[in-house]
């Protein structure tokens, strides 16, 4: 029985060392401009939600500061979860994301409260990589915003068509009957 049990507060030692090593900052490139920085707190198995607005490369640089919180984003949804998200980081202590610059704005991030702490609290360093082109990103996402407004008309006018369609011949059954 003691062996198992020191077997098990070696694990757990040795999960905390590894946790201690990875929490280390790394240096901070010298393209990166700092945005902005985000301190929250959030319950054990709980999220906390953020949006991004600001084009371009974005790195989100989180550290948990006392718990476990984990980092979600998506450009489909602004409440990015474990079940449904573009990007994640789910290590013990620092957390990265880079949202790429082909991303849909608004960008939702989601951080979650690992439920083996009771709250755990972050900061969160905003950065955004100005070395990266955005003009050419741009232009293809007008290219796509205006095929699928284009194909958006086009498929209005057709159903505007079938109802039509169908109102005329609604309208004819009710005269013949009438008459």
């Amino acid at each position: 029985m003691s062996l198992h049990r020191s077997k098990l507060l070696a694990v757990l030692l040795l999960s905390q060392v590894i946790c201690l090593i990875q929490s280390f900052e790394e240096p901070i490139p010298e393209e990166w401009t700092l945005l902005h920085v985000v301190q929250g707190h959030v319950g054990g198995g709980n999220y906390s939600y953020l949006r991004l607005n600001h084009s371009g490369k974005i790195i989100l640089y989180m550290q948990s500061l006392k718990g476990d919180a984990d980092l979600y984003v998506s450009d489909k949804t602004l409440h990015p979860s474990f079940d449904s998200y573009k990007l994640h980081s789910a290590t013990c202590g620092q957390d990265v994301v880079v949202v790429p610059v082909e991303f849909l704005r608004p960008v939702g991030i989601g951080i979650y409260g690992h439920p083996s702490y009771q709250e755990s609290s972050f900061e969160m360093k905003v950065y955004y990589d100005w070395t990266v082109e955005e003009s050419s990103y741009f232009a293809e996402d007008m290219e796509r915003h205006e095929r699928h407004s284009q194909s958006s008309e086009e498929e209005l006018q057709d159903e505007e068509t079938v109802i039509w369609t169908i109102l005329i011949g609604i309208l004819k059954l009710i005269l013949e009957i009438l008459f």
